[in-house]
């Protein structure tokens, strides 16, 4: 699933298409993703200015000149494809919503497994929208610092690595940013959340912030589905210490310790037994 950088990336591209036109055409190719479709997304939509956008955890909102966003999440296998009207070729049949706007801009959501989703909320009430209201910090906010870190994690009996990924605490990381980020601060991905030292509270919480700032530079990690909104891979799977690497030479400490891997909570997890403890 994207994880963060990957959706920052996409809302940027997205942003520079579609901010300051106005949508002449929404196509709308089936009923439903995850959800159905709002009823009213074409007439709520088409003719609206695009004034601006947001991302908030791994949800892309666009704001229109109505007081409305269309919120999108890609789920699992979700891409959306940014071109120029009339000059596609033949669509993806798992091209479910096509966006257009008057200077040719062309947006379409494909999503062969259709986990994501699309819905309208008012601009003014987005935070209050089901799937936000109960969400955690923006890791890239000046608020993320090990201070807060490290009292987010008292009192919390669970591995540091399934916290991590707890929306309620922290927004938008997934699996391959908490195996990197807790490879850089040296950190076991089974230690207790509350055993974290205010020490490593701070390099935590600047190797989070580093490792989304570099992905984001990098186009995000393509591994299965994902593309940027230009249809190219991202970038940062190259540049992966420990995720993926299961039986490599930890690039850290060398040929003598080779990139472990185990499985928390259902999902593999990469980690340096000599490096991370």
């Amino acid at each position: 699933m994207p994880e963060l950088p990957e959706v920052e990336t996409v809302m940027r591209g997205f942003r520079t298409a579609f901010e300051g036109q106005r949508i002449r055409h929404v196509t709308v190719n089936r009923p439903d993703l995850r959800w159905p479709f709002p009823l009213d997304l074409r007439e709520r939509l088409e003719g609206q200015d695009v004034l601006s956008f947001h991302r908030r955890a791994k949800y892309i909102l666009m704001r229109v000149g109505n007081g409305t966003s269309m919120m999108l999440h890609l789920g699992m296998s979700g891409r959306l494809l940014l071109g120029q009207s009339g000059m596609n070729t033949t669509p993806s049949k798992h091209e479910h919503l096509v966006l257009e706007t008057e200077n040719g801009a062309r947006a379409g959501l494909v999503d062969p497994r259709r986990f994501g989703m699309v819905d309208l909320v008012a601009t003014d009430q987005e935070n209050a929208h089901r799937l936000l209201s109960g969400l955690g910090i923006e890791p890239l906010s000046e608020d993320m610092t090990g201070p807060y870190l490290h009292s987010l994690m008292q009192g919390k009996r669970t591995p540091i690595k399934t916290a991590l990924l707890d929306q309620r605490l922290i927004v938008g990381l997934g699996n391959i940013y908490v195996c990197e980020a807790l490879f850089r601060s040296h950190i076991h991905p089974t230690r207790m959340a509350m055993s974290l030292s205010k020490r490593e509270a701070n390099s935590l919480a600047a190797s989070i912030q580093a490792i989304l700032t570099e992905a984001i530079a990098s186009g995000g990690s393509s591994l299965r589905d994902y593309v940027q909104a230009d249809g190219t891979k991202g970038g940062f799977q190259d540049l992966h210490l420990v995720y993926g690497r299961e039986g490599e030479a930890c690039l850290k400490c060398g040929t003598g310790y080779p990139v472990s891997r185990i499985t928390q909570a259902g999902r593999s997890t990469f980690y340096c037994a000599n490096c991370q403890k």
